[in-house]
Formats: C-alpha cells, sequence, structure tokens
C-alpha cells in the first residue's frame, strides 16, 4: 500500500507541476479554441456562453490560477524565511544582552560585597 501512495504522490506532484505553467494555460487555450467556431456556428447564445465558461475560462484558469499560486506561496515563503532570520538575529541580541547584564550583577554583587567589608572594618575601628 505504501508503494501505491508513494507512486500517486509521485504522479500527482509531477501532474501539478505540469499543470501549473503558463506554458500548460497556453496548450489549454489552444485547445478550447478548437472547439470555438462549432459553438460560434450554432449562433445560439447559449452554447457560446457554455463554451466560454466551462472549456475557455475551466481550462485556461486552471493553469493560471495554479501559477499564481506558486508565486504567492513564493511570496509568504520568502517573507516567513526573512522572519525567521530577524526573529534568530533578536534572539542573539536578547542573549548578548542577558549575558551582558549577568555580568553587570556580578560586578554590582562585587561591588556591593566590597561596600559592605569597607563599612564593616569602619565599624570595626569605631
Amino acid at each position: 500500500m505504501n508503494r501505491i501512495n508513494a507512486f500517486n504522490r509521485r504522479l500527482a506532484e509531477k501532474i501539478t507541476s505540469a499543470v501549473s505553467t503558463m506554458w500548460c494555460a497556453y496548450i489549454f487555450a489552444a485547445i478550447a479554441l478548437i472547439s470555438l467556431p462549432a459553438a460560434i456556428k450554432t449562433g445560439d447564445v447559449v452554447i457560446i456562453v457554455a463554451w466560454i465558461a466551462q472549456t475557455f475560462l475551466q481550462l485556461v484558469l486552471l493553469s493560471i490560477i495554479m501559477v499564481g499560486q506558486q508565486v504567492s506561496s513564493s511570496s509568504v515563503e520568502k517573507m516567513i524565511k526573512e522572519t525567521h532570520e530577524a526573529s534568530l538575529g533578536e534572539f542573539e541580541l536578547a542573549k548578548e544582552a542577558r549575558n551582558l547584564a549577568n555580568q553587570e550583577l556580578a560586578e554590582l554583587k562585587d561591588i556591593a560585597s566590597e561596600i559592605h567589608r569597607v563599612i564593616r572594618d569602619i565599624e570595626g575601628k569605631s
């Protein structure tokens, strides 16, 4: 069953990548245009509208919409990557700030200890 699923997935990916190109949209438009003269020859508005909606638009727009989705997803992917990189940069800055704050805290503790020692020495001499 896994082999069948893997085959189906690979086949679907190949078909999707082939259909989601402008070249495929051009081919679909050419195929749709083959039946246009017959639709016009009927003189029936319903048949002509049906040809436009069901034949031309469905065939051609399928590929164009898929191309648009690829462009949109690439844009979103780029934004996500940039946001991720910026977040990592902010995280590194926060780590550096935390390390600096820890160093300053250690220095303040040393200074406070020295002040307490000096005060004890002064109190002991009085």
